[in-house]
């Protein structure tokens, strides 16, 4: 008998992106749409919960219809409908939430609850076998963590950021630069241009620690402006940009090098937003070029920052597992992975 094939809708509105996706079999992309708010938030320097829900309300039906349409599949096709449940600002995962509850039981599909960072890992399946045991790295606004797999659904955190996450530092840096918002990818191109010769801190932490401290370091970085400024010093934002970048990327890659070569890893996945940071990219491939029997799996940029596809990877594997939700489903800002 021939097994027929999964779609599972996927709906993501976490943050700041209103996003739908059809995924076929858990690894094909069939559709993937997103509808951005930067230019919303760019003004305020900064993610306002409040227009994001409001954004998500007016955008979520209409990119829904388009994630259909480019799929060219009715709901009577879909196995079922994934969402994200949580962490994320809770008023904009209500609206993801509530779109999925409201379609699952009109067309009485099965729902599955992701977690965002599962998401995000689970987004380099759309590129990759994922093969176990794997160490994860992820890397986003809000998570800075290691995530170790020895199977499919199982996620031990080893380590995790005590402050701040690399991307809050990035964002808190780049409006220190005055550099636009979001500021991760500023900073990045800013330190492509120039070269890593100021003095920052890098937090190893205690002997054997996988957690990230980043707090320091953003502190260094405002310190030494403000410092140059009241001397009359100019320190040049391309290698202050450079030296901040490469303060973190040192931990990350050191770090997530470490833990692979302690836990027998065999494969090494970067995932989140702040995956599609150049440096960081470089990095890891020239460090994990010496490690033959360790394979490394980098997302394209379009699967690095948040996105439908990445939930319907992660909500294929789940549904697989038996997981569903049910009609009680909440939005869940604080959910552990």
């Amino acid at each position: 008998m021939e097994c027929k094939d999964r779609y599972i809708l996927a709906i993501e509105t976490s943050c700041d992106e209103t996003a739908a996706a059809i995924i076929k079999n858990g690894t094909e992309i069939v559709s993937n749409v997103v509808a951005s708010q930067i230019e919303s938030h760019k003004r305020f320097g900064g993610v306002v919960p409040e227009i994001a829900s409001r954004h998500h309300v007016e955008q979520i039906t209409l990119v829904l219809e388009e994630a259909m349409q480019q799929a060219k599949l009715e709901f009577k096709d879909l196995t079922a409908i994934a969402v994200t449940e949580g962490p994320g600002l809770v008023g904009a995962l209500l609206i993801g939430v509530n779109a999925a509850k409201a379609l699952a039981f009109a067309h009485q599909i099965p729902l599955v609850g992701v977690h965002h960072i599962a998401g995000h890992i689970y987004a380099n399946q759309l590129i990759s076998e994922l093969k176990f045991p794997l160490l994860a790295l992820v890397v986003s606004g809000g998570h800075t963590e290691l995530v170790y797999m020895k199977e499919h659904g199982s996620f031990e955190v080893i380590g995790e950021t005590l402050d701040d996450a690399a991307g809050e530092a990035y964002d808190k840096v780049a409006r220190t630069l005055q550099l636009p918002y979001p500021g991760g990818p500023h900073i990045d191109r800013l330190a492509q241009e120039g070269e890593p010769v100021i003095d920052l801190p890098r937090a190893w932490l205690e002997e054997g620690s996988y957690h990230f401290s980043f707090s320091g370091l953003k502190s260094a970085v405002i310190n030494t402006l403000h410092n140059a400024r009241q001397k009359g010093q100019i320190i040049e934002a391309r290698d202050l940009a450079a030296s901040f970048q490469q303060s973190v990327i040192d931990v990350l890659v050191e770090k997530t090098f470490r833990a692979a070569i302690e836990y027998g890893i065999g494969q090494v996945v970067l995932a989140g937003g702040v995956a599609a940071n150049k440096g960081l990219r470089q990095a890891l491939s020239v460090r994990f070029e010496e490690r033959s029997d360790i394979e490394l799996v980098i997302p394209p940029l379009s699967l690095c920052t948040d996105n439908a596809a990445m939930i319907g990877a992660a909500g294929d594997m789940l549904y697989q597992k038996g997981v569903r939700g049910h009609m009680g489903m909440n939005a869940n800002p604080g959910l552990e992975l």
